[in-house]
């Protein structure tokens, strides 16, 4: 019987949780309500929070939202963090868009740090697949003033080279432009760190069959060749887009080894 009311105080505790889970949806531009972003808010506002710019993956023809958006939202939210999915649109060739909505992002994160408890110097950008290779995008291309403090890279496109881009993210983001040498160089983002590039935490699959683990590696290498600091962890399995899935084996080790990184560059409070 005790075991009995342990197990229904927990569960209860549970339902307390997620019932505290403040989120609030805010429409990017006031004359389009397919681009949006969710914002989840920590349940204590005691302190200033640093935030986080969740861009989920799709190829650029799609969005795995709940996998690479909510689920991470939630949890990274309940680590003390702002934590806002960005619901980008697809760009169906226009190569202008989805950075455009990134950039929006994080305007919209830096304009509310007040109302929402941001440190503005503590906003990052977090991506998966070919999220990972908009929030790259975010750290090389952006416009400076939207430039994110740091990045959190899941199995991500980089490279738009042959033989080892992901050829849908390319296809559907450049469209007519795919064999443009200019268009195809500016978004093969391990020739676009700089200086002004973020620290960047990457994590991948070795037997990651859709997009080559050698994307990971060049943009790791291309920030240790600037001296901007830079972890990358390549697990010995898992596949592509395991994200926050249940099916991943090392999926409670993503979360701390992630946690630590924060907390040691000093992006989160321990």
């Amino acid at each position: 019987m005790k075991s009995f009311f342990v197990l229904w105080a927990a569960v209860l505790l549970a339902i307390m949780d997620i019932s505290a889970q403040k989120v609030e949806r805010i429409p990017l531009y006031a004359d389009n309500d397919e681009a949006e972003m969710f914002v989840y808010l920590p349940e204590k506002e005691s302190a200033l929070h640093s935030a986080i710019l969740i861009c989920p993956g799709g190829g650029y023809g799609g969005l795995a939202i709940d996998n690479e958006g909510y689920n991470m939202a939630e949890w990274y939210s309940s680590k003390g963090m702002v934590a806002a999915v960005l619901k980008y649109r697809l760009p169906h060739g226009d190569y202008t868009i989805p950075l455009s909505d990134a950039e929006k992002g994080m305007q919209l994160l830096k304009e509310n740090a007040g109302k929402w408890h941001i440190d503005p110097s503590r906003i990052g950008v977090a991506g998966s697949s070919a999220g990972g290779h908009l929030a790259a995008s975010l750290s090389t291309l952006g416009k400076d003033s939207c430039r994110p403090a740091f990045a959190i890279l899941y199995y991500p496109v980089i490279s738009f080279e042959d033989g080892v881009t992901h050829q849908g993210s390319k296809k559907n983001l450049l469209g007519s432009g795919i064999n443009n040498k200019e268009l195809v160089e500016r978004f093969t983002l391990q020739n676009q760190v700089d200086a002004k590039t973020p620290p960047t935490l990457i994590m991948v699959s070795d037997d990651d069959s859709l997009v080559p683990p050698e994307n990971s590696i060049l943009y790791y290498q291309a920030l240790h060749a600037k001296k901007i600091p830079a972890s990358l962890y390549v697990f010995p399995n898992g596949e592509h887009g395991w994200g926050t899935t249940e099916r991943f084996l090392y999926k409670n080790e993503v979360k701390e080894l992630i946690y630590l990184w924060l907390v040691h560059n000093k992006f989160l409070q321990n």
